[in-house]
């Protein structure tokens, strides 16, 4: 009886201790509650790091393509043209002005180019009513332009032209004013300065340009005159 007792209290020492290392071992693995200090210095990290992503950057992106220089180019001007000489106290004001010009670049700063425009004017106030008479002025030419680059989307260029320009009147129309001439071909001569700006499209381009241009048909029939044009336009270009 006493052997019983004696392992039954074996038995539960056994067991009390096993509860009790237990119990340490699990004290041991819960975490230890974190110190004003070591709080404050998880702040100060966080705050340091707050302006760093862990997402990969975006790519830059890419440039646009350079302006195409070289090619077939289109080029439309829209714009006014005023007449110097006795023509101009004629018509007494600037006539609206179309110009379509086409041409090939040989080179990037060389282009050669055939062009043709018209004019619309009239006589003016110079007459009366049932005398006033309006027409178009047609023109054609070729040349060559040189351009000047800047930079590589702005630029400058000059260019002359040789031609040839008509009224498309009524016959007899101007021959009543002293301009016999005008209603026959005659011969021009010319140049002209512009400026272009490229676009984001690497075919387009916006310009301005102005020019002069000596024109032998719209001189006074008598006594002495210096039949003289000039213009000014906006240029859409379109580079093939």
């Amino acid at each position: 009886m006493r052997g019983m007792l004696a392992r039954v209290r074996v038995r539960s020492l056994i067991v009390v201790c096993t509860l009790l290392v237990a119990g340490a071992a699990q004290a041991q693995d819960e975490p230890q509650p974190l110190t004003t200090e070591q709080v404050q210095a998880a702040m100060k990290a966080a705050d340091a790091q707050k302006d760093q992503s862990t997402l990969p950057e975006a790519p830059l992106e890419a440039p646009p393509a350079p302006p195409r220089h070289k090619g077939f180019v289109l080029e439309q001007g829209l714009g006014a043209m005023g007449f110097a000489g006795k023509f101009g106290s004629l018509t007494n004001h600037p006539a609206v002005w179309l110009q379509t010009q086409f041409g090939y670049e040989i080179f990037r700063v060389l282009m050669v180019f055939v062009s043709g425009d018209i004019a619309f004017t009239d006589t003016g106030s110079s007459v009366g009513p049932s005398q006033n008479r309006a027409f178009p002025l047609l023109s054609f030419g070729g040349g060559l332009r040189l351009t000047i680059p800047f930079t590589n989307r702005v630029g400058m260029y000059l260019q002359g032209a040789a031609g040839g320009d008509v009224a498309y009147v009524q016959s007899g129309a101007l021959v009543n004013f002293g301009y016999a001439k005008a209603e026959s071909l005659g011969f021009q001569v010319g140049g002209r300065v512009g400026f272009e700006w490229f676009q984001v499209d690497r075919h387009i381009a916006l310009g301005l340009s102005g020019g002069a241009r000596y024109m032998t048909n719209l001189a006074y029939t008598v006594g002495s005159d210096l039949p003289l044009a000039w213009d000014a336009t906006i240029d859409l270009r379109y580079t093939f």
